[in-house]
């Protein structure tokens, strides 16, 4: 595949006017709003109580729907391709949780000056990405506005027991990390037309492009203590996420951590992404930085992952063959730190 297969029309021109709300302030937001908290609603089994990837709410005995939704401006030019990462991307929630996509909605936004002609690929790419989770598109809602913007509501179903949450990890629970990370910063490196960025582009888009079936089946199985997706709060924003709700230490070894081809040159060159600044801002003293760590390595580690990687907390005994199982299914499954009893944070070492 050549990267010129993604260059088509220019849409990734907006991609960086609109950026996830970052962990701080959407706290502040919601702190106050009613309606979204399990205990006034036996059936609602994960709210917002939890800050957990998606909604769980049970509707028969032994039967729960997931429900989530996300969407974004372009990440990169090609219509098609664009559709295909954003659907991934939104249903990644459901896969963090442990369960399987069934329904999705279409959710967009439109500039009445634009070809619609592209509207329609970017509902293709969607549509068959859904497809491929065994999922069905079954509608949606479309409106104009001045920048394009494309993503999915999506319901899928679990059992109520097997539920996989941020909340149970375990000391001594080893970290895997399901894909390499670096997709905000290699987007940006496009963009800027930085030289030799191709390589990495290419990569970025093969894996964000990647669903988190294979891997969130297989931890499921594996019997997995807790989980979630890596997406616009970073590896270190979710791990730290993990880690509060489980009230453990998370040791992440830097060295271990997958990159995507290039990202840390073009962090060492200057490449940032006002995602990560704000990730690094807002996560304060519950992320540790080894003194001296290099700059670029540490920008990669707050680097915004679109259609990223789950983070699995696993128990050591299991945690070889679940790395191996995943790796068999998608190529690639990385253990990249242990668990630790301690005050509820993350240190990188």
């Amino acid at each position: 595949m050549t990267v010129e297969a993604f260059r088509l029309t220019g849409l990734a021109s907006c991609a960086g006017c609109a950026a996830k709300m970052g962990l701080g302030t959407l706290a502040g937001v919601l702190a106050d709003v009613p309606g979204f908290h399990a205990g006034a609603h036996p059936e609602l089994l994960v709210g917002l109580d939890g800050a957990d990837d998606a909604a769980v709410y049970e509707v028969a005995p032994g039967v729960a729907i997931v429900q989530t939704l996300d969407f974004f401006p372009p990440v990169v030019d090609d219509p098609y391709t664009y559709g295909a990462i954003a659907a991934a991307n939104a249903m990644s929630d459901v896969y963090a949780m442990g369960g399987e996509v069934k329904v999705a909605l279409n959710i967009a936004a439109w500039p009445e000056d634009l070809d619609v002609a592209l509207l329609t690929e970017i509902f293709r790419g969607g549509a068959a990405k859904v497809t491929e989770a065994g999922g069905v598109i079954a509608g949606g809602h479309t409106i104009f506005d001045p920048e394009p913007k494309y993503g999915l509501s999506v319901t899928g179903v679990i059992d109520p027991a097997k539920i996989m949450q941020k909340s149970g990890a375990l000391p001594g629970d080893v970290l895997l990390l399901t894909k390499r990370i670096g997709t905000g910063l290699l987007m940006t490196a496009a963009k800027e037309h930085r030289e030799g960025h191709e390589t990495g582009y290419v990569a970025a888009v093969e894996s964000m492009l990647m669903l988190n079936r294979a891997a969130s089946r297989a931890a499921v199985a594996h019997g997995a203590h807790a989980m979630t997706d890596i997406t616009g709060y970073s590896l270190m924003g979710h791990a730290r996420e993990m880690a509060d709700r489980s009230g453990v230490r998370f040791v992440i070894e830097a060295a271990r951590v997958p990159q995507l081809p290039d990202a840390q040159r073009f962090a060492a060159e200057g490449v940032a992404t006002g995602g990560g600044g704000r990730n690094r801002a807002q996560l304060g003293d519950r992320v540790h930085l080894p003194a001296g760590i290099d700059e670029a390595l540490a920008t990669l580690l707050f680097d915004p992952q679109t259609s990223g990687p789950l983070l699995i907390a696993v128990a050591e005994a299991d945690a070889e063959r679940l790395r191996a199982t995943i790796e068999a299914e998608t190529g690639g499954c990385w253990r990249i730190g242990q668990i630790e009893a301690g005050p509820a944070g993350v240190e990188v070492r």
